[in-house]
């Protein structure tokens, strides 16, 4: 199969019909094989409109997804960018294209590794993976200019808000009450963090950020 075919056609109609046509996020894009973060069985339909499962709990979303949420997030090349659920890395690699350094985080030693050798065999130099549990992000590192979530999330970490640099971007699709997923870009002025809406999505969801049932008598 030719993956560089495969992946200037889903720049072309997945990508840039869905108003991600910056030369940035295209070069991104083209220049991150896609096939490289999937199973094997998977690679022949890398490039296809479909969420694909990467390991228990962790899956690329749609190409569409993806673009939309990194546009909305802000990135700069000076910025420093932590990655909450990282899972196989595609979105970090991406990432790594468009800021000055980014932070994979995963809850596992067996990902960490798995992305860490992913990062060197592709030449990714501007990322690095650590192990540590989700909703503490990642405190010692911080505070991150933006902080971009790889799964759909009820509820959100103080710890991750706590964590953004002044003016700072928290970029994720939050599944929300009326049971609708809207992309939204939370940013930090002062004390006060407040979020606009982007677009909506139902991306894979993190199950773990789901709200507390409340109970019935």
């Amino acid at each position: 199969m030719n993956f560089e075919a495969a992946r200037e056609i889903m720049v072309d109609s997945q990508i840039r019909p869905n108003d991600v046509s910056d030369p940035e996020f295209v070069h991104a894009f083209l220049n991150t094989p896609r096939e490289a973060f999937v199973p094997a069985t998977r690679k022949p339909v890398a490039y296809s409109e479909l969420e694909i499962e990467t390991s228990e709990g962790r899956a690329l979303w749609t190409p569409r997804d993806t673009a939309k949420l990194l546009k909305s997030a802000g990135i700069q090349p000076t910025d420093i960018v932590l990655v909450i659920g990282a899972g196989a890395g595609y979105e970090t690699a991406l990432i790594s294209h468009l800021s000055e350094t980014v932070i994979a985080l995963e809850e596992s030693a067996e990902l960490v590794d798995a992305m860490s050798d992913r990062f060197a065999s592709l030449g990714v130099d501007r990322a690095v993976a650590v192990e540590g549990k989700l909703e503490d992000g990642l405190s010692d590192q911080g505070p991150f200019d933006v902080i971009y979530v790889c799964g759909m999330v009820e509820t959100i970490p103080q710890a991750w808000k706590d964590q953004l640099a002044e003016g700072g971007h928290l970029a994720l699709v939050q599944l929300e009450q009326d049971g609708v997923g809207r992309g939204r870009v939370y940013t930090k002025a002062g004390d006060t963090v407040s979020s606009r809406y982007a677009f909506d999505a139902f991306p894979p969801k993190f199950a773990q950020f789901d709200r507390k049932k409340a109970f019935v008598f």
